[in-house]
């Protein structure tokens, strides 16, 4: 990703708060393709004139096709107190999310038990009971709008597993749009999926202010059903 595109919603001496486009990697793995974490770095770079090595803390992630805010920290002293933030639950964080099928009730909690790793085919494993390795899962959901036989849920997860939101709505019946690997019935262009990390509320690892971080949703962002985002709609 090219520096010059990062989208900066919140920047000081101890955070940098960045929008990811769904399709971009937050770190690097295998693949060795750009990620968010070495575009931050570059414009910290480039905007500080830093020779060197740039230090920018990661501290928590999103999926792949998944859009939405990131932040990062500045110091070693900030990643590790917003770490803690993270881990013990006192960041809190919504989500947007276009799901097929319509949600009854249309307000809850999902609750199980799911795999720390992969499986063998790459999805999270979810079971109501536990299971050897699992950890509990839990998040709330509330249905904003419905259209064409979808809706768009705010969704506030209470822990941080992997792949979640996408395995705990699925598994209710509601598959995200675009999301092939956890049951939707077709991909959004570029293998996109129609979950945007909307905002993060957390203390300020400094002086412990409260912060409040909200991202833009994206220019193709498939809501209501059959607009630019989707296959077969208006582009």
């Amino acid at each position: 990703m090219d520096s010059g595109k990062l989208i900066v919603i919140h920047e000081d001496n101890h955070l940098l708060a960045v929008v990811k486009p769904a399709g971009l990697l937050v770190q690097g793995d295998r693949s060795g393709d750009p990620t968010l974490l070495e575009a931050g770095k570059d414009y910290l770079r480039l905007k500080y004139g830093k020779p060197g090595k740039v230090y920018l803390g990661l501290v928590h992630r999103l999926d792949r096709p998944v859009s939405g805010l990131v932040l990062f920290a500045r110091t070693s002293k900030a990643a590790g107190r917003l770490s803690r933030q993270f881990r013990e639950g006192a960041v809190h964080k919504t989500y947007l999310a276009v799901v097929r099928g319509v949600p009854d009730p249309d307000a809850g909690e999902l609750r199980g038990w799911m795999g720390a790793k992969a499986e063998a085919d790459g999805r999270t494993r979810l079971e109501a009971t536990p299971f050897a390795g699992a950890r509990e899962a839990l998040l709330t959901y509330r249905t904003l709008e419905t259209a064409a036989g979808c809706a768009l849920l705010e969704v506030r997860p209470v822990t941080g597993r992997r792949h979640q939101i996408r395995v705990q709505l699925a598994a209710a019946g509601w598959p995200i749009l675009g999301d092939v690997k956890y049951g939707a019935d077709a991909p959004l262009p570029d293998r996109v999926v129609a979950l945007h990390a909307l905002r993060l509320e957390v203390a300020h690892p400094v002086g412990g202010a409260a912060l409040v971080l909200e991202a833009p949703l994206p220019a193709h962002w498939p809501w209501p059903p059959g607009g630019a985002g989707e296959p077969g709609g208006a582009r």
